[in-house]
């Protein structure tokens, strides 16, 4: 018997199968999707089996496997496929990818079993969708056992983890099953809870990267045997070994936790599209807010839309005035009036988003305005708190007898506030109230129903019981300033995502222009992306084109950049970029698979070589 094994090797010109003989004392122990150990480049290594067959296309002699780690098929061959289609898409290798695909083993874990769960499932119900139009049909479709694929915009006031688990029911009543992905921890611990409640417990495990090792692959291995159908996670649940997988959904996919930090840094949102076409699921792309990557697959007409009617629309989203934040006289205030009179007015919890987090993160000479640097790396200088001494952002060297280099000036001011020091002039212009803080190292989860007044930072904002009273998005013109081509998407992502937290007929304020607001007021998140999308089409930026970055050294780029790419290929730079130089390439769409194997051939040209490889990103979140 044959067995051909997935190295694991980071070498890409050594991304293959390879084929290892099956001594006769393991063929009772080496299964299709097992671990075993062989002997690779001289070395003993993990791998994979991938597949048995009697014969091998090897003309040579064929060396045996090493060891049979466990019996325990880990690796189904619809992961196989997913993972060898991620990597070609995102000019990887599979080892890469399968390492992001399978935990570590856990061998006691391995020894318990994965019991069924007893007891009838749930009554199907469509309770989260009532006002959505087109929400019951989905669900029914899903039910009946069809493949219907949406992209649904979320409302206030109504939870979508219940609306989300509903579906995953509906999925299940059919016989198959669903993988939930969240950007966030703080996300899985909220929705678990909701899914114990619709789908009862057991029915459903939770999959992120930040478990315990054991929990872990406990979760996982009850997935790979078939004893769970349904997995709620985040981007590392994407390519859970589910059983008759019926359904993919994630909830705010513009987040960009769901892009994995490590090569071949695939997006979660892209990872389980790609799945449903290959196993013919349902698809289902939630949010708050649109991005153009969901825009363009109603606009394709591959996903219908889940939309409210405008009149319910409307009427959910907190009503929103916009204030420029100045005073009488045109002076510029820290606390607009018209802030100051709806926090006093408001008899329950007040949201306060602001930009930055931290005290004072940004300061200047308060005499010439000069920003301060520091006098060994000319970072940034900033001040941790009250008492804190001015540091460098950067090196965190202290400048205790700082002195402007342009005229000698020893006193600072601040050109950028943090939540904390906002904090403090909140509560002197709110003695009554009491003033929490969420962002950095101390994130709140959920607050009371009582008037607090909430200084939170994008992302960190707790979940109030009944809802805030009102909502104030701070300072958005400094969102908005950031340096990103997708800074208007995620800004807006950002502020739909506070407004969401409000109670019914709650009221929100902006600080910002109301010319670059509209979306807020009008409420209209999918308008905005359609913008968005029509801006992306006009540079031919993903997803109406392929981009692609390479980093390496100015020679090796300037090389690559005289290389044949695709017949439409852009090549743009080098550029100096952080630690070395950048190589854009951008070309359409329909050649983007072609790009991604010319980059996985110029990996494989240099791992022979033995030179030093480039890093490449495909259609990176920000370049």
């Amino acid at each position: 018997m044959i067995a051909r094994v997935l190295v694991d090797t980071p070498l890409p010109h050594l991304d293959r199968p390879f084929d290892y003989l099956v001594p006769d004392e393991l063929r009772d122990d080496v299964h299709e999707g097992c671990r075993v150990k062989v002997r690779f480049a001289g070395r003993m290594v993990d791998g994979f089996v991938a597949e048995l067959v009697e014969e091998s296309e090897h003309d040579g002699r064929l060396a045996p496997i090493a060891k049979a780690v466990s019996p325990e098929p880990v690796l189904s061959p619809a992961v196989i496929t997913l993972a060898r289609a991620v990597a070609d898409r995102w000019a990887g290798t599979l080892s890469d990818v399968l390492r992001l695909a399978v935990p570590p083993r856990q061998a006691r874990v391995e020894a318990q079993p994965s019991g069924p769960v007893d007891g009838d499932l749930p009554q199907v119900t469509d309770d989260g969708w009532q006002l959505w139009p087109q929400g019951p049909a989905f669900v029914a479709a899903l039910a009946a056992g069809e493949r219907p694929r949406a992209c649904w915009s979320a409302l206030p006031n109504r939870d979508p983890a219940r609306a989300m688990a509903e579906a995953c029911l509906a999925t299940l009543h059919a016989g198959r099953g669903s993988i939930v992905c969240v950007p966030g921890v703080r996300d899985v611990a909220r929705w678990d809870a909701v899914f114990t409640e619709v789908l009862g417990k057991g029915r459903h495990v939770v999959l992120t990267g930040g478990e315990k090792p054991a929990e872990r692959y406990r979760s996982f291995l009850a997935v790979a045997r078939g004893a769970v159908q349904v997995v709620l996670g985040t981007r590392a649940a994407a390519y859970a070994p589910v059983k008759d997988l019926g359904l993919v959904a994630l909830f705010d996919d513009g987040d960009d936790l769901f892009a994995e930090p490590r090569a071949p840094y695939p997006h979660a949102r892209e990872v389980l599209l790609t799945r449903a076409v290959q196993e013919s699921t349902a698809v289902l792309v939630g949010g708050f807010a649109r991005t153009p990557e969901a825009q363009s697959l109603v606009d394709s007409g591959w996903c219908a839309e889940i939309v409210a009617e405008a009149t319910t629309r409307r009427r959910a989203w907190p009503r929103l005035d916009v204030t420029d934040g100045s005073v009488d006289g045109g002076a510029p205030a820290r606390l607009p009036h018209e802030v100051f009179k709806a926090i006093r007015a408001a008899e329950g919890p007040v949201l306060v988003q602001v930009p930055r987090r931290g005290y004072r993160s940004s300061l200047a000479c308060q005499a010439c305005r000069e920003p301060a640097r520091c006098a060994t790396c000319s970072g940034p200088l900033g001040q941790a708190g009250p008492s804190a001494p001015l540091a460098c952002r950067w090196c965190g060297t202290v400048a205790a007898d700082w002195a402007c280099p342009a005229c000698g000036g020893t006193t600072v001011r601040a050109t950028s506030i943090g939540h904390r020091r906002t904090a403090e002039e909140y509560a002197r212009a709110f003695p009554d109230r009491e003033v929490v803080t969420s962002g950095g190292d101390t994130v709140l989860d959920t607050v009371g129903h009582e008037a607090l007044v909430v200084l939170a930072t994008p992302g960190a904002e707790p979940v109030a019981a009944g809802g805030y009273e009102l909502v104030v998005l701070m300072d958005t013109w400094l969102m908005l300033g950031r340096d990103d081509v997708r800074v208007v998407e995620e800004s807006h992502r950002r502020w739909f995502n506070a407004l969401a937290l409000a109670r019914e007929t709650a009221t929100a304020i902006a600080v910002g222009d109301p010319a670059v607001l509209q979306a807020l007021v009008r409420a209209d998140p999918t308008g905005l992306a359609a913008q968005e999308l029509a801006d992306r089409a006009a540079t031919h930026l993903p997803p109406i084109g392929r981009l692609a970055t390479v980093d390496g050294d100015a020679e090796t780029l300037a090389a690559l950049g005289a290389r044949s790419w695709t017949p439409n290929t852009e090549v743009l730079g080098p550029v100096p970029h952080e630690e070395g130089e950048r190589l854009v390439l951008r070309a359409p769409r329909r050649e983007g698979a072609e790009l991604a194997r010319s980059l996985q051939q110029v990996q494989a040209e240099r791992s022979a070589a033995k030179l030093t490889p480039v890093r490449v990103r495909i259609d990176p979140l920000g370049f």
